[in-house]
């Protein structure tokens, strides 16, 4: 024996129940405590052996099976790894320690004693002292798994832990190294591999202390910390794993894989119901029969069940007429109860049928063989369940009216005929009214209620020629008034005799005149297909009928009647069906030959008039209708009138007069119908009528009798005899006389009211015929008096005589004595009792209870006293003023309305007298509900005596009604903090009874009393709370009970307290059903409802909403609320090539019946010219296209779907700029279309900057061919190509160089040829421009090479080269993360592509990172040089060098200018040259001739002069002087050479000779120039004469200006000298200018 799954780890069991049979389970129970003092238990049997040994001591409390698997280690473990290996074995190991708690907890003491005697060999530890906990249960918990409750562990691994101190590595003594060597083995045996747990029983001998252990060097204990590091993560990571692994997990409700079928067998064959079930525990299956269990022992032979790895059947041999059933399978676990239905229906064949269609288990028939519901079953059995009740709406509100049909036997393929009727006429669908039938829940639903609606509705469910109906009347309220104390709306408007301009529109009064009477109606029309209200007539009409003329023939219309009183206009009545204005015999002939789908318009067309024949008069000229407002004429149309239609003119006179005045003098009238309006009331008027036609006027017709003009039909008299009869606790029965004499009569109105309230309200909105009506919906126990009002065409009577006051109540019996009564708690004078409720309550409720009293003084008793004169309402109550120490007796007796009930049996006798205790005492009124036949609900109240402190929870005890006290079984482990708790697992069929314990901090108290017996079954016709989703979205709770007496409620409660908080909730009870309706679900809602029903053996249910099914139940009810067709897309719009226009959605799916109307503006569009429709069934697209968009196209655009009962629509607004956006970007594609059928642009112009930093214009072309030319412009001026474009490639280019600021602009390139031209213009200007110019700025930036360095005479360049430059690209210069300050030492500067940094002087603090940013304005671009190490050394160096030969070269000997190259002058003439001479220190001077030294003498002179002049003087220059001349100059840095050649000539006889004429002084000028300290050459410049001999100015040198930049010029170059144009007049010289950077 074994105790249950909810007793296993039970603490608080009392043992005074234990059990012979239970001592050898109690372990199971028991191995949580086990299961936590592990890891404590087996660290302190590592250190400690009388830890060890009390371990030892409490392992010898298991039986004799727990010690003989000790034994049995390795096969233990062996067992647990494969079970954490695999995770079938897993769960079928699971499953069977689940049913052999013993043997599992065997098992685990066996790895207990493992970890104990591994650290036993320890011994010399006994020394080290612990402080070890005195309880086992007080240890932190560290087990490899989660502790569930229900849930057992196959085995645990124990965590071991060392000495307090743990190992530091190296130790001090040879003893503690063995205690550290032991528990490292210890561990590492334990974890060295995943097969589970393998120790040798050598390892944990004794013999430990015998081993010798040599001295550990450091580097084995680090090895061994390692090992120890690792293990411990090796421990965490199985611990996280076993976390994982949640054993609760693994158990699950059943699940049906495989669900029987329904089957269809001839009578004789065999059938099979198979299905599959998953679930752990397996689930159990049982088979049903119509809700009745098969027991294949009282039918033997005729059901076969099995089952077999979780496949299920059941067979049903030679089945007969009366195995037609419905079969259910029920599978059952611990986690629930799932059931699955199907259906069996047997045939039976009338006719001759071929045997060899008769084969057992064949269900497989010829077509010729189908069932049909006639001649099949003699009868139906139709039942409505979960049926709709009386409903109240209001107008404008959606209503629903639903009614489960469950049909027997249930055929398959044949569907009931599902009819809906209101008042007896049958329901059809329409925009009002939408019908559903689910094939199990019929449905009507009132998509916009009004009070025409209202009435009995009637479900008809036909079956062949056999129904079922259920009937509920639907009241529809009025809406609130716009105006307040305006009358409600009219109702039914109908329209009467219509014609060709004429109709007759007629309606209902209403029942609420909002205060005052109702002065009259307002009609109004509206042209179908137009929003355009008319009203047509100008005063109120009071007579509910009114003639409306001016029709357009041919054309619909629809109306509608407003009520008016003193206070303000009523809402608009609903709109009468659309009439057409026609003539009754066209409309006769359109409705027998439709011609088109109707659309609204009728358009009519006349013959041929022909000629000559004037019409006769027309006959049958009679008053059909007279008032006081209007006189209505019909007459019938001549029969002398030709082809010719012919129209009317009506005439009119006083009675006994003969002026006869024509009515309608301008228009004549077509229709055979004329309404008079503006007669004169009372007074007597003759009618006549005209016909005419184009022939002319004819003759009159007879003038019709004398006519008063007034009211004809009188109101109704009032009714009589108004009689009330009680109908139900919310409804009253009224009958009455009906009107004498009524004519016409529509219904009659009642009201009610309230006995005192002085206020009625309408109990109908819309007449009802007859003289007996239903009130519903009163108030229970008010007092209501009714009166009633008939009503016709001509107005509403005045109300009846009010009737006699009725309590609108059920009836009622006194209840039945209260027993069980019990002592709840006991003080010095007084105690509490408890007691059980009546088991019948007579049909009321309870409203107290009195409660007697009698000492009892050694058996003797005293006299009844009464402890109470007003009744008590709890079944629990403290009676005051007893005697300490003296023994009463007590008995109660319940009253409700009918009296006071017999008094119960006196109580066993009480002591009063001090409670001291400080457990809880009991607690009391307990109750059962949900009974079931595996599982119940207990539900009880604290004790009113709580002990020394709080009560913390309880605990519920069950045993089986025979068994003994010593029976007594605690249901749940630990305690519950509830007061209800559903009881699970329980036998079928098994009387229980249940007790509940309090506890506190003290312990658990007294027991409560039992229950009465309690047998754990099903009984027949048990239902559910059964959970539902309206078509409207309601979420409610329903529950049905056919059980139910007069007096019987239903008590709805939330985790089992009573609601009455109605805003979350509303409860509506009807009949035999209550629904407990959500009016928001959300998470405040969740919990356990159940409902109860009152005065009936225990009929109850309950239904958990949890988050899950919360978020389950609002997705149905969205689902349910609004039913729509899922779209893909919305409705949208493109614009095609040519410039069409589409409209386009697209649906997820569309059956074949879908249908889609297209609707612009509120009027529908159709197929055709101008429209081009399709749809698509099979991808659910749905287009339109248009060719051209025009301004009347301007509006709204309504795709509308329906697809059966799903409907759904998408809207686009082309309004305003959107319309105007479209329409012009329509046009554009139209013209673009047009564009591209000649040369165009695909591309149109754009730039892009190239590598070399260049600007390339350029577009892509099409449609092109060799004729076509392109132009290029800029600001409107050709530009010039050289080149003609191929048009291979499809583009037009146009490069641009050395880009700048002068290129912006705008440019323009045209194609054109003979087909048309077409133009692309590109803006360079402000942003634009400078977007460009930034791109060109990035593009120069990338093209930056990498900086080099450079050293110069002055000292370090830095530079870098880009493939261009412009002044927008922004340069930066960074030394070691800092801009760089500009100086005459540190300069930057741009020449020509090279952009560089100067460092003159370079010092050491120049070394560094220098970065060059170039910034195009958006971005900047680095590039980094690393000045510093051995860069700066050699860039150093070399500047050294450079400078020092820049030095040289400056102060070295050299002659700066003022020697010609040559000189020719004539014999006799003195020769007198000086030139400028330079050098550091002065040179030395030579002059030669022909290459020989020249010494000065009297002919030659030579001077030098400072040491900066050198003079070259002959006196007299002779031909022997002519030669080459040289001046040398020299000093330590060089020797520079200045060479002349000197011409001497001799003129010719009688020859003038030519003489320079000077100015001033001299016969040669001096030119010496000083520039910024660099020296200028000096040049002797000759003066020249013109041919007339008359003087010019000095010739003006040529200069050109060399600036230096990449290289410094060479400074040994010696200066040019070119000759001048005419050598003989003069000679020129270049300016050589150096420049210091």
């Amino acid at each position: 024996m074994s105790l249950p799954f909810y007793q296993r780890h039970h603490q608080h069991f009392d043992r005074e129940y234990r059990h012979k049979e239970l001592e050898s389970t109690l372990s199971q129970y028991q191995k949580e405590e086990k299961r936590k003092s592990a890891i404590y238990t087996h660290g302190s049997t590592a250190y400690s052996k009388e830890a060890a040994s009390a371990y030892r001591h409490g392992l010898e409390s298991y039986d004799q099976q727990s010690a003989e698997a000790y034994a049995h280690e390795s096969s233990a473990h062996s067992k647990r790894s494969a079970a954490y290996s695999l995770g079938s074995e897993l769960i079928s190991k699971k499953a069977e320690a689940y049913h052999l708690g013993s043997e599992l907890v065997n098992k685990k003491a066996e790895a207990y004693r493992l970890g104990y005697e591994t650290y036993s060999r320890g011994k010399m530890i006994e020394d080290q002292p612990l402080k070890l906990s005195p309880k086992a249960k007080r240890a932190k918990q560290s087990l490899l798994a989660e502790e569930k409750e229900n849930t057992v562990v196959e085995y645990v691994v124990p965590v071991f832990t060392g000495r307090q101190i743990h190992v530091s590595g190296i130790t001090d003594t040879e003893e503690e190294r063995i205690k550290e060597s032991a528990a490292y083995i210890a561990r590492r045996n334990l974890f060295a591999t995943g097969e589970g747990i393998s120790v040798s029983k050598k390892a944990t001998s004794s013999s430990v202390e015998e081993e010798t252990h040599e001295k550990k060097s450091r580097k084995v204990a680090i090895r061994e910390t390692a090992e120890r590091t690792a293990l411990k993560k090796t421990l965490i990571e199985t611990e996280e794993f076993r976390r994982k692994l949640n054993e609760d997990s693994l158990l699950h409700a059943p699940e049906f894989v495989i669900k029987p079928r329904s089957h269809t067998v001839w009578e004789k064959q065999n059938v099979k119901l198979h299905c599959t079930v998953t679930g752990w525990p397996e689930p159990r299956v049982t088979w049903y029969k119509n809700q009745v269990p098969i027991n294949v022992h009282t039918h033997p032979g005729k059901y076969a069940i099995e089952s077999r790895y979780g496949m299920h059947s059941l067979e049903i041999n030679t089945c007969d007429f009366e195995d037609t059933a419905q079969y259910r399978a029920s599978a059952m676990n611990v986690k629930g109860e799932l059931s699955a239905y199907a259906s069996v229906v047997v045939k039976r064949y009338k006719g001759e049928v071929d045997d060899s269609f008769f084969h057992a288990g064949t269900v497989t028939l010829p077509l010729s063989f189908g069932v049909t519901p006639h001649g099949y079953a003699s009868r139906f059995e139709i039942h409505f369940v979960d049926k709709f009740e009386a409903s109240f709406g209001r107008e404008g509100e959606t209503m629903s009216l639903g009614c489960t049909v469950i049909i027997r036997p249930e055929i398959k393929r044949f569907q009931p005929e599902i009819q809906w009727y209101r008042n007896g006429v049958l329901v059809t669908p329409s925009k009002w009214v939408k019908m559903h039938w689910s094939g199990e829940r019929a449905t009507l639903t009132l998509t916009h209620a009004n009070k025409e609606d209202e009435g009995l509705y009637t479900l008809r469910v036909v079956m062949g020629d056999y129904y079922e109906q259920y009937s509920a009347y639907v009241f529809v309220r009025d809406a609130d008034a716009e105006m307040p104390g305006a009358p409600g709306s009219p109702l039914d408007v109908k329209c009467l005799d219509a014609n060709k301009d004429y109709v007759i529109i007629s309606w209902k009064q209403p029942a609420v005149d909002g205060g005052s009477p109702v002065l009259g109606y307002f009609i109004d029309k509206c042209e179908v297909g137009t929003t355009r209200w008319s009203q047509c007539n100008e005063t109120p009409v009071k007579f509910a009928r009114f003639p409306v003329t001016g029709l357009i023939e041919g054309r619909s219309y629809i109306f509608r009647v407003r009520a008016v009183n003193n206070s303000g206009i009523s809402i608009p009545s609903r709109v009468s069906e659309p009439v057409a204005a026609l003539d009754p015999a066209d409309r006769a002939r359109l409705r027998s030959h439709p011609s088109a789908p109707w659309t609204g318009q009728i358009i009519v067309t006349e013959e041929e008039p022909s000629e000559g024949i004037v019409p006769g008069p027309p006959s049958d000229l009679h008053v059909t209708e007279a008032t006081k407002n209007y006189v209505v004429l019909s007459w019938k149309p001549p029969c002398e009138r030709g082809h010719e239609g012919v129209m009317y003119f009506v005439e009119k006179c006083v009675a006994g007069t003969e002026n006869w005045q024509r009515v309608n003098t301008e228009i004549p009238v077509k229709s055979p119908r004329f309404a008079l309006f503006d007669l004169a009331e009372g007074k007597s008027y003759q009618f006549r009528v005209r016909c005419c036609n184009s022939a002319g006027i004819g003759e009159p017709s007879e003038a019709t009798e004398a006519t008063v003009v007034g009211d004809k039909l009188d109101i109704p008299s009032p009714p009589s005899h108004v009689i009330p009869t009680r109908n139900t606790d919310t409804s009253v029965v009224l009958t009455w006389t009906e009107s004498k004499d009524a004519k016409e009569l529509v219904g009659y109105y009642i009201e009610a009211s309230k006995v005192g309230s002085g206020h009625w309200e309408p109990c109908n909105n819309n007449p009802v015929k007859g003289s007996r009506f239903t009130c519903h919906g009163l108030s229970t126990g008010e007092h209501y008096i009714f009166r009633v009002r008939a009503v016709n065409a001509a107005g509403l009577s005045g109300f009846s005589q009010e009737s006699e006051a009725i309590e609108v109540k059920a009836a009622i019996a006194a209840p039945s004595p209260p027993y069980d009564i019990t002592m709840l708690e006991s003080v010095r004078d007084s105690m509490v009792l408890g007691w059980k409720q009546p088991k019948t309550v007579g049909g009321a409720e309870i409203t107290g209870y009195y409660v007697n009293y009698r000492e009892v003084i050694d058996g003797v008793h005293g006299e009844w006293k009464e402890a109470n004169i007003k009744p008590v309402s709890e079944r629990a109550y403290r009676i005051h003023d007893l005697k300490e120490n003296m023994t009463y007796q007590f008995q109660v007796a319940a009253a409700n309305l009918a009296g006071l009930g017999e008094p119960s049996s006196a109580s066993r006798p009480f002591k009063c007298e001090e409670w001291t205790i400080a457990v809880p005492g009991p607690p009391h009124d307990l109750a059962v509900s949900e009974v079931r036949k595996d599982s119940l609900v207990v539900l009880w109240k604290p004790p009113i005596y709580t002990g020394r402190s709080p009560v913390t929870g309880f605990y519920i005890d069950i045993k089986e009604t025979n068994a003994s006290d010593q029976h007594w079984k605690s249901v749940n482990e630990k305690p519950t903090s509830n007061t209800f708790m559903k009881i699970s697992g329980l036998k079928k069929g098994t009387s229980y009874v249940f007790r509940v314990r309090a506890t506190n901090k003290a312990g658990v108290g007294k027991p409560s009393d039992s229950t009465d017996p309690v047998i754990a079954e099903t009984r027949p016709g048990t239902k559910e709370v059964v959970v539902e989703v309206d078509d409207n979205g309601v979420i409610s709770l329903n529950f049905e009970c056919d059980q139910m007496t007069s007096d019987s409620k239903f008590i709805w409660s939330k985790n089992y307290e009573p609601i009455e908080d109605d805003s979350r909730l509303t409860i509506d009870t009807k009949g035999g059903k209550s629904k407990a309706i959500f009016k928001d679900l959300s998470e405040e809602d969740l919990g356990i409802y159940s409902c109860a029903v009152t005065d009936t053996d225990g009929v109850s249910s309950s239904y958990t909403i949890d988050e899950e099914e919360m978020k389950r139940l609002l997705a149905l009810s969205h689902e349910h609320k609004f039913p729509t067709v899922p779209l893909k897309s919305e409705l949208a719009v493109e614009i095609l090539e040519k410039g069409q226009v589409r409209f386009w959605l697209q649906a997820e799916k569309l059956s074949g019946n879908a249908k889609v109307n297209y609707v612009f503006n509120d009027k529908e569009i159709f197929n055709g010219e101008k429209y081009k429709m399709k749809i698509d069934h099979s991808s659910g697209l749905v287009e339109m296209v248009m060719d051209r968009l025009q301004d009347e196209d301007e509006g709204t655009y309504t795709f509308q779907l329906q697809d059966g009962k799903a409907t759904n629509q998408s809207s686009l607004v082309l309004i305003g700029d959107v319309f105007q956006k479209l329409q012009k970007e329509a046009e554009f594609q139209r013209q673009e279309w047009f564009r591209k059928q000649g040369p165009h642009f695909v591309e149109y112009l754009g730039w892009e900057v190239t590598p070399e930093c260049n600007v390339l214009l350029k577009c892509k072309v099409a449609n092109i061919k060799k004729e076509t030319h392109v132009v290029w412009y800029k600001d409107e001026r050709e530009i010039m190509v050289d080149e003609k474009h191929d048009f291979q490639d499809g583009v037009c280019t146009l490069l641009i160089t050395e880009f700048s600021k002068k290129d912006a602009g705008i440019y323009e390139v045209i194609l054109k040829d003979d087909r048309g031209k077409d133009k692309s213009i590109l803006k360079l200007l402000e942003g634009a421009f400078a977007d460009l110019m930034t791109e060109v700025c990035k593009v120069i930036a990338l093209s930056a090479t990498e900086l080099k360095i450079q050293s110069t005479e002055e000292g370090i360049r830095l530079y870098s080269f880009v493939n261009y430059y412009l002044e927008d690209l922004r340069v930066n210069w960074e030394h070691n993360g800092a801009k760089i300050k500009y100086t005459e030492r540190v300069k930057t500067g741009v020449t020509g592509e090279q952009i560089w940094l100067q460092i003159n002087e370079p010092t050491p603090n120049d070394k560094g990172k220098y970065i060059l940013e170039l910034f195009d304005g958006k971005t900047g671009h680095k590039k980094m040089v690393d000045l510093s190490g051995q860069a700066f050394d050699e860039a150093f160096a070399e500047f050294q060098r450079l400078k020092a030969a820049a030095v040289a070269e400056k102060n070295r000997a050299r002659v700066l200018g003022g020697l010609p190259d040559v000189v020719t002058i004539q014999e006799g003439k003195a020769l007198n040259l000086t030139c400028n001479v330079w050098g550091n220190p002065v040179p030395e001077i030579s002059w030669l001739k022909n290459e020989k030294l020249l010494m000065a003498n009297d002919h030659i002179i030579l001077k030098f002069e400072s040491g900066k002049k050198a003079c070259f003087t002959i006196t007299s220059v002779s031909t022997a002087d002519s030669g080459k001349y040289s001046l040398v100059v020299k000093n330590q840095y060089g020797t520079e050479t200045s060479d002349l050649t000197i011409s001497v000539f001799i003129p010719e006889e009688g020859a003038e000779i030519p003489q320079p004429e000077l100015e001033e002084q001299t016969d040669l000028a001096t030119l010496v120039a000083e520039v910024q300290g660099a020296h200028l050459d000096t040049v002797a410049l000759g003066k020249k004469k013109n041919a007339s001999g008359n003087k010019e100015d000095f010739i003006k040198p040529q200069v050109e200006e060399i600036i230096a930049t990449e290289e410094t010029p060479d400074p040994n170059e010696n200066p040019i000298v070119e000759d001048g144009d005419d050598a003989k007049d003069s000679w020129q010289t270049k300016e050589i200018i150096g420049h210091s950077h």
